[in-house]
């Protein structure tokens, strides 16, 4: 029922109404033509197919930025929705006809890796060019005064289901749509059968992104993560920053020592969650491990209170390179095995690898440093709410990794956009307060029985190195591996895996094996296990010679074993021992605290993303747009080389959907947006009557 004073009425006749996300896409085609963007594109991404039709690069580019400013859930739901402003939209970028949904999906599906690779390059390029000038580098400022930039390395995935099809000889093998873009693997809270897994880099203090790699299944974690330096080692170039100031956050999946040793050669720093838990046997962690630990920490939200041990210096492999060892202990709550660390007794270990400096960090900053990177999930989930770029886009992985560096491509402008909107200063956080220098207290004869509680507080605050005769000692040099003899099935033995310069093995197939275990042996040697990959070894023509049986589950696993070298026999009468000094000792940590510059995560894309939803756009075109359509109607004669879509130049190619310079002009009125912001992106502001 209705007041007598509304009156509700009907018109017959279809008005769409403009989409909410339209003012974003217009400020977006404002920015890539004002900046020389689409033109690069145009340019340097070039990609060509048999029967191409009359639409190149560019035109399905500009698709997928708007698919990924809408958020709409499928394709589908996008062109159902833009359909009734096709013309409008495409004329926003200098482009003629819209290219329907399933040419968009051909396209895709026919994408090379080159053509993605350019992308790629063009994203990077774009990122330096202006986020620096509007997020000056935040950072991390140690203790001793010095800047870092920390980076997050990590992955996500997504799954995708698969219904149950028969498979008898009667019927023909099973088609899957999914097979050249997922693979079986680990699903881990997800519902489906195959996955697909993304590594993402992000700048951890303005939140963008620095790149993406996918890969079918679990991926290719270390090939991914190779890639990933590479990109952060540009990024650093670009910034003129050294790549000893670049401290990268890993978790526990690149915790071996093959990984880290890759890490290493690239001059970066690292923390890393350690999974080599055979480091625990050695003789100085395991000496280090009988004294008072270094510090104690509680976390302020879980509860669990550590003592932190730090080993400065240990091999990482026993022909290096030295790294540094946080060991953090504490007390077990159960029996069961733990989700993080290794029982041994009552206790629960954690092990922590890094390469920053001993006085510029203490334990306890590393630690602290390692769990923040518990805010990289929260951008995660953020991506995921306001653009989800692990939907499926393509069925083929050229054409969901050039969908999923547009996706990032957005974020990164729309944190430019919103800083223009609304400027917030970088936040500067004390991230651990400076350590406070206490004076030397002089204990007299008779208060010796008393201060033992003070001596123990002192030692937890403040760090105190206590050197035992066995750690000043020279490190225990090891020789050269010994493997098996061989079997009477006359398969492959260790000595047919060749060692390689970062610390793997390679098969007689050719693939990794690396290494995943550590143990100290009682007669002094030390035995180390290094294991493939199981889907290395399941499709491999060797596996039967190799693992003696082609039934077996379990992948290839081979043992070495070093044994000590002694340093009598090398000691000749010449050349006289060399005689080993104590270390020097080392100053004290400088009183500064540790402090963390960066910017709001979520306020500066949601304010801009809520303000320009809200706003309302005018749309105006002038009235020869009737007699446009009729001229672009007309077909003209067309020449050999011009049918022959591949034969015609660049330049043709994207003059046949350009719009044309004759065409009706068109005008977008947004509003809302203040005059400082018009003024910085160079937009015409309208003036009150």
């Amino acid at each position: 029922m209705t007041y007598a004073s509304v009156k509700v009425q009907i018109a017959p006749e279809s008005v769409p109404s403009i989409p909410s996300w339209f003012s974003e896409v217009t400020v977006l085609a404002h920015m890539f033509t004002q900046y020389g963007v689409l033109n690069a594109i145009e340019r340097r991404v070039r990609f060509t197919r048999a029967r191409f039709g009359h639409y190149d690069t560019i035109d399905f580019v500009v698709i997928l930025i708007g698919y990924a400013v809408s958020g709409e859930a499928t394709l589908e739901a996008f062109y159902e929705r833009l359909l009734p402003f096709a013309s409008t939209y495409m004329a926003l970028f200098g482009r003629n006809q819209l290219p329907c949904r399933s040419t968009l999906s051909r396209f895709l599906a026919a994408l090379d890796r080159p053509s993605v690779e350019a992308l790629r390059a063009l994203f990077q390029e774009d990122l330096v060019a202006r986020a620096p000038q509007t997020f000056p580098p935040g950072g991390l400022w140690d203790r001793l005064g010095r800047h870092w930039l920390v980076i997050d390395v990590d992955g996500t995935k997504q799954s995708a289901r698969q219904r149950a099809l028969p498979q008898t000889e009667a019927l023909p093998a099973p088609h899957r749509r999914f097979d050249h873009v997922c693979a079986p693997g680990y699903l881990g809270r997800k519902r489906g059968e195959v996955t697909r897994t993304r590594t993402t880099v992000l700048q951890a203090h303005s939140h963008h992104w620095l790149g993406t790699f996918g890969g079918p299944g679990n991926g290719d974690y270390r090939g991914e993560l190779t890639r990933a330096l590479e990109a952060i080692i540009c990024y650093a170039g670009w910034l003129c920053m050294p790549l000893s100031q670049m401290v990268i956050r890993l978790d526990g999946l690149y915790g071996n020592a093959a990984v880290i040793h890759d890490l290493l050669q690239f001059g970066v720093g690292i923390i890393v969650r350690c999974k080599d838990y055979g480091m625990l046997d050695l003789p100085a962690v395991q000496a280090r491990l009988r004294l008072l630990p270094d510090q104690e920490t509680t976390h302020p939200e879980s509860g669990v209170s550590r003592a932190l041990f730090d080993c400065p210096d240990l091999p990482l492999m026993p022909t290096g390179p030295r790294v540094r060892l946080i060991v953090a202990t504490h007390p077990a709550t159960s029996t069961k095995k733990p989700s993080i660390g290794i029982l041994r007794g009552e206790t629960v270990y954690e092990l922590f690898l890094t390469t920053v400096p001993l006085h510029a960090f203490t334990p306890a900053d590393v630690l602290d440093l390692y769990l923040h990177r518990g805010s990289f999930e929260t951008v995660l989930a953020d991506e995921d709410r306001e653009q989800d770029p692990d939907r499926w886009c393509s069925r083929t992985a050229c054409g969901q990794e050039f969908w999923q560096i547009v996706c990032q491509w957005i974020w990164n402008l729309r944190l430019e956009l919103g800083q223009h909107l609304s400027a917030s200063p970088m936040r500067l956080t004390e991230f651990a307060p400076a350590q406070a220098s206490e004076p030397t207290q002089v204990v007299e004869p008779a208060q010796a029985s008393e201060p033992t509680q003070v001596v123990e507080s002192a030692q937890a605050s403040e760090p105190t190195q206590v050197v035992e005769p066995a750690q000043a000692s020279e490190p225990v040099l090891y020789g050269p591996p010994q493997w098996a003899r061989r079997s009477f099935t006359k398969g492959f033995t260790g000595a047919d895996f060749s060692q390689q310069p970062d610390g793997t093995l390679r098969c007689p197939a050719g693939h990794p094996l690396s290494a995943h275990e550590r143990r100290l042996e009682h007669n002094g040697s030390l035995r180390i296990l290094y294991s493939a990959r199981l889907c290395h070894c399941r499709p491999c023509p060797l596996r039967e010679q190799c693992q003696e049986a082609a039934t077996t589950i379990k992948p290839r696993r081979v043992s070495a074993v070093f044994w000590p070298i002694s340093s009598s026999p090398s000691v000749s009468a010449e050349s006289p021992p060399t005689l080993v000094e104590p270390p020097p000792t080392q100053p004290e940590p400088a009183p500064y605290p540790i402090l963390w510059g960066d910017w709001q995560r979520c306020r500066i894309r949601r304010q801009w993303i809520r303000l320009l939803r809200t706003q309302t756009v005018d749309l105006t075109f002038s009235s020869v747009q009737q007699e446009e359509k009729m001229a672009i109607s007309h077909s003209d004669v067309q020449t050999r080389a011009e049918r022959a879509h591949w034969r015609i130049t660049w330049d043709q190619r994207l003059a046949r959907n350009a719009r044309l310079s004759t065409a009706s002009p068109l005008q977008v009125t947004i509003h809302g947006l203040p005059a400082a912001f018009a003024q910085s992106f160079h937009f015409d502001v309208v003036t009150a009557a």
